[in-house]
């Protein structure tokens, strides 16, 4: 039996949905593959604080500077 090449006409068949099918907001059209992903393959480490602490700090390096300080 022979195996089935990649030049053997074969194609990938894509589906095409109507626009009727998809809202508004789920409209990838104008997206960008990888945007992020030198970012995320970098890592974050996100700490979610309570609110009442949140308040007391305006920025990500004022929260480093009071750990640091401990």
């Amino acid at each position: 039996m022979k195996k089935a090449s990649k030049a053997s006409g074969t194609k990938k068949v894509s589906r095409r949905v109507n626009d009727d099918e998809i809202l508004p907001e789920y409209d990838f059209s104008q997206g960008v593959r990888g945007k992020y992903a030198k970012q995320y393959a970098e890592g974050t480490n996100l700490i979610l604080l309570d609110p009442d602490l949140a308040a007391e700090f305006p920025d990500s390096k004022s929260v480093s500077r009071a750990l640091r300080a401990s």
